[in-house]
């Protein structure tokens, strides 16, 4: 008879997870026990939070949950914040974790790890929070888990086992997995959207990280209607990485807002409209006036931050090829008869329009002409010249913000950081590594400053077990990780300096990032300037241990102000 955890690992296997993040600990040693002889990888970061961001990472990059088994109490305290940030940008993880023994919870007795309602607490950054207390019961709530992480708006799921049942005996058998197929769009708010998209002359799509998975599907639409369309942070490559229509994550400025408040019908594709993304200078002037069409699989999200005139429960994948095959079969007036060669005119016509209309928001934008950006448009042309197919993870820093407008990716998943949403520090070196787990193929590159690095500076040590693994299915190509250093928290000194504030608890004095890495194994480099990036880039491939390119930040924007030399 099977033991509940290792009814646990069958399961886990069965809907296809195959990655554990975690550090073992007395708590969950007999969930440790259901791991031996198991196809799961099992990887150990050096901090909880790394865990967790290490799943996040590598659901971003995969399109698929990881799981994390955590110890109770000062274990689930720690991922939290990792659990906050995937919920607020809707990554699925599913998080196991122990709590205490069934006849000891809620009694205050002071026993190990002992948290005072751990299930309620974890509630807040989880799609839900379960306790276990009937082994018979895990096959029911793994499925509803599942259910949300294939059929809903996903995000971070916890399920809690007291530790006097992971060896419990499970009579039943665990049975075959639920398969959820997300839903699809009612056929009459297809006919009305298609109708109205059909009639529209400026129209505009908002596309978010709920494109992801539809890529192909969303840019067959957005290219029969000829519109505009902008990309959150989460979607950065679902156009690929130079589409005429694409706008980016430009919403925030000037331009892009009169673009989109003189839309007449706006088609929002999986996307919460967020501050985040909208509105980086929180000032709401991100405005739709016209009609506004919405695509979400949450039903609540539909209502919240702007009100559609009509919304669909759906896929995004499935509501635009509803869409792409509802648009009229007849012409709008003055337009011509859709034959198949007047309807290839037809889409051509308005595919030229909308890129004209593309190109002169781009020139009123003028970005590459931008003071602020200047520093880091030599940073995003290296790497696309030097890894143009790399999965790029950031942290809240400076070149994360300014990549998050200038940076291209040639396919969704290449782009993510924690710069949007919970916007946690800590974040980019354990998600890219997670991202590496996940797409071993691909080049990765942690885009880090040297404020948030001091988060997580155990996980370099996770980095090069990783690069050095012994088996050959657990090792992952040499990660890239670019640390971005201006002493201490820059972003905030600026905030403090615009508002007259005095620079208090911002100006810290980084670590010597040499020997540090020299401690971990890892290869360092110390650059001041773009062409000494692009040189150590090249070194890449010469040893299988982590590339540390540390960026000497005020050196580098020195070199940018000197005057060019030569005849």
């Amino acid at each position: 008879m099977r033991t509940c955890a290792q009814t646990l690992i069958t399961l886990l296997e069965d809907y296809g997870v195959d990655t554990v993040f975690g550090i073992p600990g007395v708590h969950t040693v007999e969930l440790y026990r259901g791991l031996e002889g198991a196809g799961l990888r099992h990887v150990t970061p050096r901090h909880e939070q790394g865990a967790g961001f290490m799943a996040d990472g590598y659901a971003r990059a995969s399109g698929k949950p990881a799981a994390c088994f955590i110890i109770t109490g000062p274990g689930m305290t720690n991922i939290a914040t990792a659990m906050g940030q995937a919920l607020a940008d809707s990554v699925p993880m599913l998080v196991i974790s122990s709590v205490n023994r069934v006849a000891t919870l809620g009694r205050g007795q002071g026993r190990l790890h002992e948290m005072p309602q751990q299930s309620a607490t974890l509630a807040g950054v989880a799609r839900f929070s379960h306790t276990l207390l009937d082994p018979e019961a895990l096959p029911e709530v793994l499925a509803r888990a599942f259910a949300i992480f294939q059929g809903a708006r996903p995000g971070p799921v916890h399920i809690e086992i007291p530790i006097d049942l992971f060896d419990a005996p499970v009579s039943r058998a665990p049975g075959r997995p639920i398969r959820v197929f997300p839903p699809a769009p009612a056929p009459q708010a297809v006919h009305e959207a298609a109708r109205w998209l059909d009639q529209a002359q400026r129209p505009l799509v908002l596309v978010g990280g709920g494109a992801c998975s539809a890529a192909a599907s969303v840019k067959a639409l957005v290219e029969r209607l000829g519109a505009p369309v902008l990309t959150t942070v989460n979607a950065r490559g679902v156009l690929g990485s130079h589409h005429p229509l694409d706008l980016g994550t430009t919403a925030s400025l000037a331009p892009v807002r009169h673009l989109a408040r003189d839309a007449d019908v706006v088609l929002a594709l999986g996307t919460e409209l967020g501050e985040t993304d909208y509105d980086l200078v929180f000032n709401d002037g991100f405005a739709l006036q016209g009609r506004v069409i919405r695509v979400d699989l949450d039903v609540e999200q539909l209502a919240r931050n702007c009100s559609a005139e009509l919304a669909m429960v759906a896929d995004v994948g499935l509501a635009a090829d509803a869409l792409l095959g509802a648009l009229s079969e007849s012409a709008a007036p003055g337009r011509p008869s859709r034959s198949e060669c007047a309807e290839q005119l037809r889409t051509a016509a308005e595919l030229r329009a909308g890129a004209e209309r593309c190109r002169a928001v781009r020139r009123d934008l003028a970005l590459y002409e931008d003071p602020e950006l200047k520093p880091y448009l030599p940073l995003f042309d290296i790497l696309d010249d030097a890894l143009p197919e790399a999965i790029i993870v950031g942290d809240s820093t400076g070149p994360v913000y300014a990549g998050n407008v200038i940076a291209r990716r040639s396919a969704p998943r290449r782009w993510f950081n924690a710069a949007t949403g919970f916007g946690t520090l800590g974040y980019g070196l354990p998600a890219a590594l997670g991202a590496a787990l996940a797409k071993p193929q691909l080049p990765v590159v942690a885009l880090v400053g040297d404020g948030g690095l001091q988060f997580v500076l155990g996980e370099l040590a996770t980095a090069r077990d990783l690069a050095q693994a012994p088996d050959a299915s657990d090792k992952v190509q040499p990660l890239v990780l670019i640390i971005w250093n201006n002493d201490g928290y820059d972003e905030i000194r600026r905030y403090m300096s615009a508002d007259g504030v005095a620079h208090i608890g911002v100006n810290l004095q980084p670590p010597s990032f040499a020997p540090l890495c020299d401690a971990f194994a890892c290869r360092y480099i110390s650059v001041n300037a773009p062409e000494a990036l692009r040189e150590a880039l090249t070194t890449l491939d010469q040893a299988a241990s982590p590339l540390v390119i540390e960026v000497d930040a005020l050196a580098w924007q020195a070199s940018l102000e000197q005057p060019a030399t030569g005849c």
